[in-house]
């Protein structure tokens, strides 16, 4: 048989298809004529009815004419519709006006009959449900004849083709030219076949294709056929497929012809509109908010079960329905948002429509969230949960992004800081560099008069490099910290004199220092020279005098109070305030004012790291610094500590020790890679009275550590080469048990901490040292052994 027979054969087919649809439909509305009604005595429980209603649901007329319970409204509903009704009844009982539901019998023969059962409630005065009452359809042969309607919209000839992104042209098969009337071909023109739409309805060919895969559904649309002007209706259905030739997705698709079928559907929908306005509205509405929205829409019932459910928790959770009606909502909660969800279900019927974000947790185990409004109305709460889980992935995109913003801020921080330091160094080396070459050439030329003035001056100019490498050790959070339970209050008293000669007469000092404050953990030199810095750009912000507080309070911070303050965590912390009622800052300047060599003061009057420092100290101690400022109104600066919540007493070495005498001939072996050092540490021990034995790095001290030579200290350089300075204390003592270390860092992470990186019977000092405070440590350290 060609190909026209075949396609005349299956045209017939599915004329009779539509035919035997149609027959079914007159069976129906002949069917509509034998209706059952009822009516329901809610205050005495009685259910009466007529004997087409018994006839029905298969139950005894007399028996319902005289009155029966009201259980027996229920009888003979297939049991995997008796939950749906039950609940669609309660809502009648409860008050709700209309009752309008399709659903199946299951007669005693096994035979399953479609009832579509509508109703409505009478009120009293007082809005209270009296009665109920109502009418039963058989409705069978309607569904059967949908049904029907949809198997014939799939029934004919399909046509097939094929269009990859970029091209102009698509691959069609015979039968897709003859649906639209066009010569068989196997290559098209898009614009050729999209001409043929009508201009209301989407085109068969989408141009321009997805750039990636996206789900697709059945497309209607009407075409005027190129042969003979004939509108028919079509439909398109197919999937997205990435290209396996070329770099993008191609789309294969297919169409056929639903003209008939959309006919019988327009009979169908004149037929349906004989039912009542209500019943109709309520139907359309049910479909189109129900049934179609993309929201998750839920029943609700005040012991948290959910009663009904909406598509789209299947579309967007992938839960079955079956498996979300009777589950209790607050399952699909996390944990951490049950108090939340608990009181979003909650029964009020004065409550207002509220809004409560939360996730819950889908079939695959991952978290959507959604945006959830609530509305109780009788025993029922109506939940709708807007998904925000694009906008919420939107937002951790850009928490991303503005992360990035930040490293490279701090990248643009790292060249200032360096250009700065660059410069700051640059003068100081020239003071230390020309002080030493003029002295130089004096001696050579025996003019010994004027030299302590340089000496002096190349002193103060390396004095200055060595604070300002302090400095940058404390901004980048790396210098070494004697961290230990301080007692704030008495260290603050201690300055009182220092701060007020600093400020000047123009400035009044004010304390505030509660004898209740708690011990805080930090280093105490260190928090000295912050707390002076503090005071020093406090003074510089009142050229005209003012007042000066320094107040200290216990602090405990909560997940709110932390909330958008960098690098902050909860827990008790004691506050150290510095308060002036100086110029105070604009937020540009806020928002800098920890940045590395960033300064208000004139060229050559501040180096831009006093802040920084501070910043870099106090985060390194394990708190955080917080500004409050506005211009006229002053500066605060909050140095937020972590309290100490162990008992604590200070030891002999905090208290002070008091100076040992000179050496007597002990042995100390000093490690350090950089000869200078070492040269100065060896003359250093020699003036003591002590012997020196030197080593370069770790490996050359290891066999004088394990000889049997006396050592009774070792002075070891924390970054040699190799063995870095802990590694080699921990082999000595492996022989050596009680052998006292004291080492010498000027950069080393590990040593950040002084209490976790020292054990008992170590100590350290730090490069750029003095010889004085070299030889007391020396001293003490081996008067103690």
């Amino acid at each position: 048989m060609d190909d026209t027979g075949s396609a005349r054969a299956e045209l017939s087919d599915l004329q009779h298809q539509i035919a035997e649809a149609r027959q079914r439909l007159d069976l129906t509305l002949e069917a509509a004529g034998a209706v059952g009604s009822w009516e329901w005595d809610i205050a005495n429980q009685r259910l009466t009815a007529d004997a087409h209603f018994a006839g029905l649901t298969g139950q005894d007329p007399l028996a319902f004419a005289n009155g029966v319970p009201t259980t027996q409204f229920f009888t003979g509903i297939h049991p995997e519709d008796v939950r749906r009704i039950r609940i669609a009844v309660a809502g009648i009982l409860a008050g709700a006006e209309v009752f309008s539901k399709d659903y199946r019998l299951l007669k005693d023969d096994g035979v399953i009959r479609w009832i579509h059962a509508e109703g409505r409630t009478v009120l009293d005065e007082l809005d209270r449900p009296l009665r109920f009452h109502g009418t039963l359809v058989d409705v069978t042969d309607r569904k059967r004849a949908e049904e029907q309607l949809r198997v014939a919209q799939t029934a004919g000839r399909v046509g097939t083709f094929e269009h990859t992104d970029g091209y102009g042209t698509v691959a069609v098969s015979r039968q897709f030219c003859r649906l639209l009337g066009l010569h068989p071909t196997d290559v098209l023109p898009v614009r050729t076949i999209n001409l043929l739409v009508h201009p209301d309805d989407r085109p068969i060919i989408d141009p321009k294709l997805p750039s990636t895969p996206q789900p697709e559904r059945n497309i209607e649309f009407r075409i005027t056929r190129a042969d003979s002007g004939e509108t028919r209706w079509l439909a398109r259905r197919g999937e997205y497929l990435q290209d396996l030739d070329a770099n993008g997705l191609r789309y294969i698709g297919v169409i056929y012809d639903i003209t008939q079928s959309k006919r019988v559907e327009e009979q169908l929908r004149l037929a349906n509109e004989t039912l009542s306005e209500s019943v109709r509205e309520r139907t359309r509405e049910r479909n189109q908010v129900w049934q179609n929205s993309r929201d998750l829409l839920a029943v609700v019932g005040v012991d948290g079960i959910i009663r009904d459910a909406n598509p789209a928790w299947r579309a967007i959770l992938g839960y079955e329905l079956a498996k979300i009606i009777g589950r209790s909502f607050l399952e699909l909660i996390t944990q951490e948002e049950l108090d939340a969800a608990s009181r979003l279900i909650e029964f009020d019927p004065q409550r207002l429509l509220t809004s409560t974000d939360l996730s819950l947790t889908a079939a695959d185990e991952s978290l959507h969230w959604f945006s959830w409004d609530a509305v109780a109305e009788g025993e029922l709460i109506y939940l709708y949960g807007h998904n925000i889980t694009p906008e919420r992935k939107q937002a951790e995109i850009l928490r991303e992004t503005e992360a990035l913003l930040r490293q490279s801020q701090k990248m643009e921080a790292v060249g200032q800081l360096t250009g700065g330091i660059a410069h700051d160094f640059n003068n100081m080396l020239t003071g230390v560099i020309g002080s030493l070459e003029v002295m130089k050439r004096r001696i050579a030329n025996q003019r010994y008069d004027d030299l302590d003035r340089f000496m002096n001056a190349a002193i103060t100019s390396a004095q200055r490099a060595a604070a300002l490498t302090h400095r940058l050790l404390a901004f980048s959070r790396r210098q070494s910290l004697d961290r230990k339970p301080t007692d704030v209050v008495p260290l603050i008293e201690s300055m009182r004199d220092l701060l007020s000669r600093t400020l000047g007469e123009q400035i009044s000092l004010e304390t505030v220092l509660p004898a209740d404050s708690w011990q805080a953990i930090t280093d105490a030199n260190q928090l000295e020279n912050a707390i002076l810095n503090l005071a020093i750009n406090a003074r510089d912000a009142m050229p005209e005098g003012g007042q000066l507080i320094i107040q200290v309070a216990n602090k405990t911070l909560s997940g709110r109070d932390i909330r958008g303050i960098d690098g902050a965590v909860v827990g008790d912390y004691l506050r150290v305030s510095v308060i002036d009622t100086g110029e105070g800052m604009a937020p540009e300047v806020i928002d800098k004012a920890f940045d590395p060599f960033f300064t208000t003061k004139p060229i050559g009057q501040g180096t831009g790291l006093g802040l920084s420092m501070i910043y870099g100290f106090v985060r390194q101690s394990g708190g955080h610094v917080e500004i409050e400022s506005a211009l006229g109104n002053g500066t605060t600066v909050s140095l937020y500590l972590p309290r100490n919540a162990k008992t604590w007493a200070p030891s002999a070495t905090d208290i002070g020790v008091v100076t040992t005498p000179m050496g007597s001939g002990e042995t100390v072996l000093i490690v350090e890679d950089d000869a200078s050092v070492r040269l100065l540490v060896v003359d250093v021990l020699e003036e003591l009275g002590y012997s020196a034995i030197e080593a370069g790095d770790g490996d050359h001290a290891v066999p004088i550590l394990q000889s049997g030579a006396r050592i009774d200290l070792l002075i070891s350089d924390v970054g040699l080469p190799g063995l870095n300075g802990r590694q080699l204390a921990e082999i000595a003592r492996q022989t050596r048990p009680d052998l006292r270390v004291l080492f010498i860092t000027g950069y080393a992470a590990m040593a950040a901490s002084r209490s976790e990186f020292l054990e008992p019977g170590m100590d350290m000092i730090t490069k750029p040292f003095a010889l004085d405070d070299l030889a007391t440590k020396i001293r003490n350290m081996v008067a103690s052994g």
